[in-house]
């Protein structure tokens, strides 16, 4: 870990407060909201903070967690809370941050880092990419009048917590670039700050088929104002239990209009609405930081169907463990990344991250000017990381 007298976690009260104070700055905060958010990530050990001249310049939270990608659960740090003293912006006070952190990240094991960017220059400088999307969803709860009732819906109870993570993660696991879940993420679905989320599952002969965490809140229209039905988490395993669950939400049409939430562009349930009456929008893309270029390909899944070996050299100029030259060899849907080759598809580790995930193709990376390759490398490039586009419903 590198924990230097420069970086680390708060030291005491008097630098916990520092971060309270530059939380509170950053994101436009109540102080007392601020301070509860900070000391319960605190007591987590996830801040990190830079000193300097004995002051806290800047500070970032930091996420344990995992993704799947190829359906397959890779370790990935996840980045929240990013803040600059207002006094230290301006001075490279992030990038020194980032720099300590992508180091003990890498130390601590992790291959991968994801964030949602503020500002992007910061994070380019520092290797991460573009590399999925998170869509706002919009539907008219009219046009979800499915008649299917045939399984039960009932609200989520404390007991049935274990289930529904179980379901999540089934419905996750195929969802190309969706959060395998720690308690972090899980906390701000089933209890969101300063909102009230409600659960129901829905259960058949299997069990535990689907559930829906809704938050209501009112929007004014006209003279009878109607509620509006934020899903903070919605998920299907069957068909049945997606028509059952989409029927449950018409069924508040005489209470509301707009049901939204958040997902891919290749939201499933959608193909289940008669007409085109819903609304898909982006809402952000996410990044992504290679922390450790052999790791991370082989901990992602790769199409079964597929062999082929890509012969990579890789620039990085934060963590040089990273740079040289690798030879990715594909086979019966696993990875094994080994030191040398012939360097034919030349990189930087920024350009590799939306490669990775299959956000962009290796020629929209060469006509961007990230990527150089001959022929037949773009060829087999194409082929290995092929797949659907990588999204992601959680915001962290």
């Amino acid at each position: 870990m590198e924990l230097t007298g420069e970086y680390g976690p708060p030291r005491d009260e008097q630098e916990l407060a520092a971060v309270v104070d530059i939380t509170t700055q950053a994101f436009a905060m109540v102080a007392a909201d601020a301070e509860g958010v900070v000391r319960k990530n605190h007591a987590a050990g996830l801040l990190r903070l830079l000193r300097h001249d004995g002051q806290v310049a800047a500070t970032l939270t930091l996420i344990r967690m995992a993704q799947f990608l190829g359906g397959r659960s890779v370790p990935m740090i996840g980045v929240g809370g990013v803040g600059v003293a207002p006094e230290h912006r301006g001075a490279g006070a992030a990038t020194r941050l980032f720099h300590h952190f992508l180091r003990e990240m890498r130390d601590e094991g992790a291959p991968l880092s994801v964030l949602y960017p503020a500002t992007q220059p910061l994070y380019r400088r520092v290797g991460y990419e573009q590399s999925g999307a998170r869509y706002e969803i919009h539907v008219d709860a009219s046009a979800l009048e499915l008649g299917e009732r045939s399984l039960t819906l009932r609200p989520m109870r404390p007991s049935d917590e274990a289930a529904v993570d179980a379901c999540y993660r089934r419905f996750a696991s195929q969802r190309h670039g969706w959060l395998d879940r720690g308690d972090y993420i899980w906390r701000r679905v089933r209890t969101p700050r300063q909102d009230t989320a409600h659960g129901f599952v829905v259960e058949g002969a299997s069990g535990l088929e689907g559930f829906v965490y809704l938050i209501r809140s009112l929007a004014p229209q006209g003279a009878v104002p109607k509620q509006v039905l934020k899903l903070n988490d919605l998920v299907a395993t069957t068909p049945a239990a997606a028509r059952r669950l989409l029927r449950f939400l018409g069924d508040h049409r005489s209470l509301a209009q707009d049901v939204v939430w958040f997902g891919g562009a290749d939201e499933p349930l959608l193909a289940l609405l008669r007409e085109q009456t819903y609304q898909l929008k982006l809402s952000m893309h996410w990044m992504t930081r290679l922390l450790n270029v052999s790791q991370a390909l082989e901990a992602r899944g790769w199409p079964p169907g597929l062999s082929g070996a890509l012969h990579l050299d890789v620039a990085d100029d934060v963590l040089p463990d990273n740079q040289g030259r690798f030879v990715l060899e594909v086979e019966g849907g696993a990875a094994r990344v080994r030191k040398g080759g012939d360097g034919r598809m030349r990189l930087h580790v920024r350009a590799l991250a939306p490669l990775y995930t299959g956000f962009l193709t290796p020629r929209a990376l060469q006509l961007a000017g990230m990527l150089e390759a001959d022929e037949a490398s773009l060829q087999v490039a194409g082929a290995l990381f092929s797949g659907p586009a990588p999204s992601m419903r959680d915001m962290f």
